[in-house]
């Protein structure tokens, strides 16, 4: 039998090539506890699978899509609060000594893995840079899998640091030579997450003099899948991604979502968390499972006469940008988008 992947005639048919032979969108078993699902995953055998997409990911750090010449990349780091734990910022920007907009990038992975020092981040931080901007990655603690930041821990750990990181950006913009009037915060998947709950904690902490908007791509917000309201959750689930099960919100605190707390899971937000956020842009793709999640969103944010954007890439899969050796134009043209957004 055919695989959604396969089958589906919306499908870029560059996504299809590409994926041919790779598993993808595998339905998993429900758990117990956090801790029975950081048994599985560090496990040799969840370790081993980990270890393949990492490299995957690797594979797509390239020259060819995204040149490094007339960029300039360095580490920075900060110490987050309240934890006291150090965390990196891959930065990158235009070579020169221009005072930049700068887009405070947040990755994905569910909040639960991954890392912005990963191939296919480096070459994608590298392509929205080369559209003027300077891009600071933040390389926040996972939920679940250590990788170049070594500690994991739940929720609020990697918002604590997303938090942390954006403070220090907007405190060192002098020497990091950007505007600290044009910073956008940024993120796909569970970075979009991230990306929208740090929109909502600077409101409630009166912070939002901070940044200057925010761009969210693929936002994972729901929590729990599928739901009726979202019938993408249901028509895309198994392409590329499977989320039917609730291995997210035990990895990322069960707590938080019984809560249904916004910060969180955003998905929950009520019109009064984001009343007042500064422009945002939801950026969903036509074969994601999420993609009725993100516009949902976006129609909460409209509702409470919040300046917002949605954009809807046809043809394409979850998060299919920040991978862009697929589709360079659709990565690149995105990437132009998010430029074109802080320089405003």
């Amino acid at each position: 039998m055919a695989s959604k992947l396969d089958s589906d005639p919306r499908l870029d048919p560059r996504i299809k090539a590409f994926f041919a032979g790779i598993p993808s969108g595998a339905p998993q078993a429900n758990v117990a506890s956090r801790e029975e699902l950081l048994a599985q995953e560090l496990s040799p055998q969840g370790l081993a699978i980990y270890a393949h997409q990492v490299a995957l990911f690797d594979s797509m750090d390239r020259e060819d899509i995204a040149p490094l010449a007339g960029l300039t990349v360095r580490d920075e780091t900060f110490t987050s609060a309240p934890d006291g734990n150090t965390v990196k910022i891959q930065y990158i920007r235009p070579d020169g000594d221009a005072t930049l907009p700068c887009i405070y990038y947040i990755h994905g992975g569910r909040m639960a893995f991954s890392s912005c020092y990963e191939g296919n981040y480096k070459a994608w931080g590298r392509m929205i840079a080369a559209c003027g901007v300077a891009v600071a990655m933040v390389d926040f603690r996972n939920a679940v899998h250590a990788d170049s930041a070594p500690e994991i821990a739940p929720f609020p750990a990697g918002l604590d640091d997303c938090i942390s990181g954006l403070e220090w950006v907007h405190a060192n913009a002098a020497a990091l030579g950007i505007d600290p009037a044009r910073i956008i915060v940024t993120g796909e998947s569970g970075g979009g997450n991230l990306a929208l709950a740090v929109g909502m904690k600077l409101k409630q902490d009166g912070d939002l003099g901070l940044i200057k908007g925010i761009y969210a791509m693929c936002p994972f917000i729901a929590g729990e899948w599928p739901q009726p309201q979202y019938p993408s959750s249901t028509e895309n689930e198994g392409i590329i991604i499977s989320v039917h099960n609730n291995r997210s919100a035990m990895a990322y605190g069960i707590d938080a979502f019984n809560a249904r707390n916004p910060l969180a899971w955003p998905a929950f937000a009520q019109p009064e968390d984001v009343r007042g956020l500064p422009p945002v842009v939801i950026s969903v793709n036509e074969c994601d499972p999420l993609r009725d999640e993100g516009i949902a969103f976006y129609r909460l944010l409209l509702s409470t006469g919040v300046a917002a954007r949605c954009r809807q890439l046809m043809g394409m899969c979850h998060a299919l940008e920040v991978l862009p050796v697929v589709c360079p134009d659709v990565a690149r043209s995105t990437a132009s988008d998010i430029a074109e957004f802080a320089i405003g």
